[in-house]
């Protein structure tokens, strides 16, 4: 018959601590036995976690034979700390026996179990191959568009299928918040496009006036700086400048009331975050947008004219008369025309960006970057774009 010595596992009397895990240990004839009493639980295994350590470090034996009749209380701590033990055991190939288990002990060695053998090995993994990972950041780049885009349409159709600003309910649109944000984005960014453009227009005029010159066409540099600007750089530019100001703008705004979960709040007292927060910017980008690329081609064109002037010796009204002949009203119409679908690509972006932003301020910063990368992307993809399709009808 087997008999097992009682020893305390942590060292004390059973007077001192009653429910103390503890574990007497006794061996014969090739079978070690190990009786288990008290609360094996998180709070109280690591009293015994190194008495358990010895124990599988002990070799020779074809049998484990365990007693857990005593165990008064046991938690997934305490039944991973017994399966360890048998796994130790079993990699010499002992055979086990369990007895005296409750049901709830059970159960719960047989997760642990389970759980333990699903683990993967904890040895170092090797990362997969460059290849792999190109075509695995590939693939999550293009779940992540098709996110965005189903995130899109949805503010989009929102927006245009209801600019009321309750739920169930139609309402008034906010007149004095859309003409706030056509004052924040369009006139507040005036100086700056204006800035901008003259610079750009003088730079345009300034490169073609020299390159023209060593074949005597200086005075093509007129029709150069009209269909260049008024086509393509005046409202490129006045779309990139907005979705790096107004853009990043709108992304902070939105973002930062999730963080406070304002837009929580507006849901939870009846109103729609959509047509209170996204729909007068929306309808400010489209109305501003516009109307500063008027104000940045007029901009662009005084600033080729001066750099004209100096490098080529084109006096303004020698200017303004090949610019009449350079250009027609297909020239102007064909950048405006762009300048509303890139305010709602633009709008759209950053709504979609602020409504993805969590709690913290990093989550903050990446979605505003986020916003104006993909902003500007889109916009000079959609210019793109529509150059091909003007080309291709010949417009």
């Amino acid at each position: 018959m087997l008999t097992i010595g009682k020893r305390d596992a942590s060292g004390t009397t059973a007077n001192e601590a009653d429910h103390q895990p503890r574990v007497a240990v006794g061996d014969e004839g090739g079978v070690l036995g190990c009786a288990f009493s008290g609360t094996w639980t998180t709070r109280t295994v690591a009293l015994v976690d190194a008495e358990m350590r010895k124990i599988e470090k002990r070799s020779g034996f074809k049998t484990l034979a365990l007693d857990l009749s005593k165990i008064e209380k046991i938690d997934t701590a305490g039944a991973w700390l017994i399966d360890r033990l048998v796994s130790a055991f079993e990699k010499h190939g002992a055979e086990i026996r369990m007895q005296g288990q409750s049901e709830v002990a059970s159960i719960l060695l047989e997760a642990v179990s389970d759980a333990v053998r699903r683990a993967p090995d904890s040895g170092p993994v090797r990362p997969p191959n460059i290849i792999i990972r190109a075509l695995e950041a590939i693939g999550r780049r293009v779940y992540e568009m098709r996110d965005d885009f189903l995130s899109s349409m949805n503010i989009l159709g929102a927006t245009i299928r209801g600019a009321q600003m309750k739920l169930g309910r139609g309402h008034g649109v906010n007149m004095a918040a859309i003409f706030n944000q056509i004052d924040r984005m369009g006139v507040g960014a005036i100086p700056v496009v204006v800035l901008m453009s003259a610079i750009v227009g003088a730079i345009v005029a300034q490169q073609g006036a020299y390159q023209l010159s060593y074949f005597g066409a200086d005075i093509f540099v007129v029709d150069l700086v009209g269909v260049l600007i008024l086509r393509e750089l005046g409202v490129l530019m006045t779309a990139i400048m907005i979705a790096g100001r107004s853009g990043s703008a709108i992304t902070a705004e939105i973002g930062s009331m999730k963080m406070r979960e304002e837009v929580d709040a507006l849901k939870v007292i009846g109103l729609n975050p959509i047509g209170v927060l996204v729909f007068p910017r929306l309808v400010a980008l489209v109305i501003a947008l516009p109307c500063l690329t008027i104000i940045a081609n007029f901009a662009a064109l005084g600033g080729g004219i001066a750099a004209a002037w100096l490098y080529s010796g084109i006096s303004p009204a020698a200017f303004l008369d090949r610019l009449r002949v350079a250009i027609d009203l297909s020239t102007i119409f064909a950048g405006l025309i762009k300048a509303p679908f890139m305010a709602m690509i633009i709008g759209t972006i950053a709504s979609v960006e602020g409504m993805k932003v969590g709690g913290s301020a990093e989550s903050l910063g990446k979605h505003v970057t986020a916003s104006v990368v993909k902003s500007i992307f889109v916009v000079i993809i959609l210019d793109g774009l529509f150059a091909i399709f003007y080309a291709a009808i010949a417009f």
